[in-house]
């Protein structure tokens, strides 16, 4: 079983060298490097030109990186495609804003195709409108190059005036969607950020709920918040060996004939053995990642 961990996806404003630099040196399992948000309208072609000039220097270890374009519908979306095509390094995907439909997807994956970029660039979408929330399950599998999702639930919580409080109670609906959309078509999903930088305790609570809603790992805004992304989307010893238990007790009933074995007083059937073993998996990969 191939996993790659995606515990913690860190934003890098495109704009800022010294920030992609310092990337480099930070314990996050993937980064999103940014042409949209974070960069201000008058500094979009630097930014471009400091993303290409990071990657093409390269020393990133194993992270995932994803370089989050502009709408194709703005003034900069269209020559963010050929900027990207034109990049000597690659990013392992680039993560296109406001899809809200399958149209959507299928349009910004020809308009790469047409741009001369490779068929290995990824493809991930921010799912962060409410008709992209709507339309969830026709989006996830609109194209076989589409690899993940990214909540964008600062956009959503402005269009739909959703508020961020604490258990997030306005935005389950969108999470378990959007979980559910990427999990039938085996995309990555990714939560959305935390705005608070000075409240641990929620960032923490905010990982664990992301985590216990199914998805992969979280989206952050800062480097101090990667530590609880980490420890939330990782295994814990006590689950790994009880993993571990899961699979041998299992392997020693099958041996037997037996299709379920009761461990610790629990039922213990196939697909409990698979989730073990995607646990081992992942604690694996966490383990071998150079960073």
């Amino acid at each position: 079983m191939t996993i790659r961990p995606r515990r913690s996806l860190l934003y890098m404003p495109g704009s800022n060298p010294r920030a992609l630099a310092k990337a480099r040196t930070l314990p996050a399992d993937g980064l999103i490097l940014d042409l949209e948000d974070a960069v201000a309208p008058d500094a979009k072609q630097v930014a471009r030109e400091y993303i290409a000039a990071a990657l093409e220097e390269g020393g990133y270890g194993d992270r995932e990186l994803l370089l989050r374009i502009n709408g194709l519908s703005t003034e900069w979306g269209q020559e963010d495609v050929r900027a990207v095509s034109e990049l000597p390094s690659q990013p392992h995907a680039v993560l296109i804003p406001k899809i809200e439909s399958p149209g959507d997807v299928t349009e910004a994956i020809a308009a790469f195709d047409n741009a001369g970029c490779p068929d290995s660039l990824g493809i991930w979408i921010m799912a962060e409108t409410p008709r992209c929330i709507l339309n969830i399950g026709e989006i996830a599998c609109a194209h076989p190059r589409l690899t993940g999702i990214v909540m964008g639930t600062s956009d959503l919580s402005k269009d739909t005036r959703v508020r961020h409080t604490p258990d997030r109670l306005g935005f389950i609906t969108a999470l378990n969607l959007s979980v559910y959309a990427a999990r039938a078509n085996g995309l990555a999903i990714i939560d959305g950020v935390q705005l608070d930088l000075e409240d641990d305790a929620l960032l923490a609570a905010s990982c664990r709920q992301g985590r216990d809603l199914g998805f992969d790992g979280k989206s952050l805004i800062h480097p101090k918040q990667i530590t609880a992304a980490n420890m939330a989307f990782a295994p814990e010893q006590e689950e790994l060996e009880a993993a571990q238990e899961i699979i041998d007790a299992f392997d020693a009933a099958s041996a037997a004939g037996k299709g379920v074995v009761v461990v610790n007083g629990r039922l213990i059937e196939n697909l409990h053995v698979e989730e073990a073993k995607r646990q081992l998996a992942l604690a694996k990969a966490i383990a071998a990642m150079v960073i």
